[in-house]
C-alpha cells in the first residue's frame, strides 16, 4: 500500500500538477490506445509538451507586455483594462487562477478531457439525446475549459475543497455546452454549404443559431432583393490587410494600446520604470504595441502545436465510437461558402458596434475598460454576417453583427469585472461567452446546485425541441442532404 501511495504522490506532483506533462501524458495514452508505433507516440508526446511550454513563453510575454497599461490605468484612473480575446482570456486564467482560487492550471486540462468524454457519450447515444455533433476544435476547447473553470469556481466556491465534485460539475456543463451548441449549428451550416457535412464548434455557436433564426424572422420575408444584391457591393482593396492576423493584431494594438500609453504620458512611464529616460516615446509605443502581436503569435503557435497532437490522439477513438456523427470545426471553415462581402460587412458592422459600446463605457466611467481584440470582432461578427445574410440579406448583415459587437463589449465588461478576470488583463469575449455563459454564471451563483441542474436540463431539452419541429428531416439533414432538400420541397 505504501508503494502505491508513493507512486500516486509522484504522479500527482510531477504530472497532474504540471499541465505540460499532463497534456503529454494524455496524448501518450491516446496514441497507445490507437495502436500507434512507439516512435509516433514518442514524437507526439514530445510535441505536445514542447507546444505547451511555447504557450507559456507567449503567456509570460503577454503578461509582461500588458503590465504598463494595466498598472497605469489602475494607478491613474482606478480602471481595470482588459482585452476581449480568447488568448488574452486564457492568459488571464493562467496568471490568476492560483492567486484567486489557490488552484493549478493543470486541472483545466483534466476538465477538457472529461468534458470531451461527456461530448462523446452524448453523441454516441444520439438516438436518445438527439445530439449529432462532435466538438473537434481543440484550441477552442482549451480556451473554453480555462474560462469555464474560472466562472464555475467563482459561482460555486463550495466546490473548491471537493476536487472530484468540481471536475464532474464542470465536465457535465462544458460537455453539454459543446454537444448542444455545435448541434444547434448543424442546420445553418448544412443549408449555407448545401450539405458539406460539418457544423461549427467555436465560440459563437448559440450566437450563430440565434442570429440565423432572428434573420429569418425579422428580415427574411422582406429583403429577398438585398439577398441577391449584396455581392454587387465592391469592398475597398485595403480591407484585405485584415485577412492577416498578425497585421490586424498589430494595427488594433497600435490603435488601442498606443492611445492609452500616450494618455498615461511619458513622465508616468519613465517614473514607473517602464520606459528609459531619453528614449523616444513614439518608438517605445510602437515597439511595445508590436510585441503584443509577437507574443500573441508565440502563444498561438504553442496552442496549435500541442492541440494538434491532443486532437489527433483522441479523434481516431471518437470516430470508431461515433459512426455517422458530424464533425464540429473552426468557424473559419465557413468563410469558404456563401458571400465574402457578408463576412467583411459583418466584421465592419461588429467593429462599429464594439466602438460604440467602448465609448459608452468611457463616458459612463466604467471601472472596467474593454479593449477590442481582433478575434471576436472578426470571427464572431464575420461568421454571423455570413449566416444572417443567407436568410435576411443586407439589412440583417449590417444590423445583427452591429448588435453583436455591442453585446460582446457590455457582456464581457460586466462578467469579467464581476468575477475578477478583468484584473488579469483579459477575457474570452466572444458571443457565447459574453452572453450565454454570463447567464449561466448568474444562475449558478444565485441558485447553486439547483442552478446547475436547471442549466443542464435546459441544454438537454434544446435538441429535443429541435427534433420535435422536424422529426423526418432531423437526422436526414446529415445522413442524406439531397433527400432532405426533397423533403423540404414536398412540405
Amino acid at each position: 500500500m505504501d508503494i502505491l501511495i508513493t507512486i500516486w504522490e509522484y504522479f500527482a506532483n510531477n504530472i497532474l500538477q504540471k499541465p505540460e506533462f499532463m497534456i503529454g501524458f494524455i496524448v501518450m495514452i491516446g496514441y497507445i490506445l490507437l495502436g500507434k508505433p512507439w516512435y509516433e507516440t514518442l514524437g507526439g508526446t514530445l510535441k505536445a509538451i514542447v507546444g505547451y511550454l511555447i504557450l507559456m513563453v507567449g503567456s509570460v510575454g503577454l503578461t509582461s507586455n500588458f503590465r504598463p497599461v494595466l498598472v497605469g490605468l489602475k494607478d491613474r484612473f482606478q480602471m481595470d483594462a482588459m482585452v476581449i480575446d480568447p488568448y488574452f482570456g486564457q492568459n488571464a486564467v493562467t496568471a490568476g487562477v492560483e492567486e484567486v482560487f489557490g488552484k493549478g492550471f493543470g486541472d483545466v486540462m483534466i476538465l477538457l478531457l472529461l468534458a470531451f468524454i461527456v461530448n462523446i457519450i452524448l453523441v454516441r447515444f444520439s438516438k436518445y439525446t438527439k445530439m449529432r455533433a462532435l466538438f473537434t476544435t481543440g484550441h477552442i476547447q482549451v480556451q473554453q475549459a480555462a474560462t469555464a473553470y474560472w466562472l464555475i469556481l467563482f459561482a460555486l466556491p463550495m466546490l473548491s475543497d471537493n476536487r472530484l465534485g468540481l471536475l464532474i460539475v464542470m465536465a457535465l456543463l462544458l460537455g453539454a455546452y459543446w454537444s448542444v451548441g455545435a448541434n444547434m449549428t448543424v442546420k445553418p451550416c448544412q443549408e449555407i454549404t448545401d450539405g458539406a457535412g460539418f457544423c461549427i464548434a467555436h465560440q459563437q455557436m448559440f450566437g450563430i443559431a440565434i442570429n440565423y433564426w432572428l434573420a429569418g424572422k425579422l428580415f427574411g420575408k422582406k429583403n429577398k432583393k438585398e439577398n441577391k444584391d449584396i455581392d454587387d457591393i465592391e469592398m475597398p482593396g485595403w480591407m484585405s490587410m485584415f485577412n492577416d492576423n498578425m497585421v490586424s493584431a498589430s494595427i488594433l494594438m497600435l490603435a488601442f494600446f498606443g492611445a492609452i500609453l500616450y494618455i498615461l504620458g511619458e513622465d508616468y512611464l519613465v517614473q514607473g520604470g517602464f520606459m528609459k529616460q531619453g528614449d523616444s516615446m513614439l518608438f517605445y509605443v510602437i515597439e511595445t504595441c508590436l510585441y503584443f502581436a509577437v507574443n500573441l503569435a508565440i502563444l498561438q503557435l504553442g496552442v496549435r502545436t500541442f492541440v494538434a497532437e491532443l486532437t489527433n490522439s483522441f479523434q481516431g477513438i471518437a470516430n470508431k465510437l461515433l459512426p455517422g456523427a458530424i464533425p464540429g470545426v473552426d468557424c473559419a471553415v465557413i468563410f469558404g461558402f456563401g458571400s465574402q462581402n457578408a463576412v467583411t460587412l459583418g466584421f465592419i458592422a461588429g467593429f462599429f458596434g464594439q466602438m460604440l459600446a467602448i465609448a459608452c463605457l468611457v463616458l459612463l466611467q466604467s471601472p472596467v475598460l474593454v479593449i477590442a481584440g481582433f478575434v471576436p470582432v472578426f470571427f464572431d461578427n464575420g461568421s454571423i454576417g455570413l449566416f444572417v445574410n443567407k436568410r435576411g440579406g443586407l439589412k440583417a448583415t449590417l444590423i445583427l453583427p452591429f448588435i453583436s459587437g455591442i453585446c460582446q463589449v457590455f457582456g464581457s465588461a460586466i462578467i469579467a469585472g464581476w468575477v475578477g478576470m478583468a484584473a488579469y488583463g483579459g477575457y474570452l469575449g466572444m458571443w457565447d461567452w459574453a452572453i450565454i455563459w454570463p447567464i449561466f454564471t448568474v444562475v449558478m451563483e444565485y441558485l447553486s446546485y439547483i442552478g446547475v441542474a436547471i442549466i443542464l436540463i435546459a441544454m438537454i431539452v434544446i435538441p429535443q425541441l429541435e427534433y420535435r419541429q422536424n422529426k423526418e428531416g432531423y437526422f436526414l439533414i446529415t445522413e442524406d442532404y439531397e433527400a432532405y432538400k426533397e423533403l423540404k420541397v414536398t412540405k
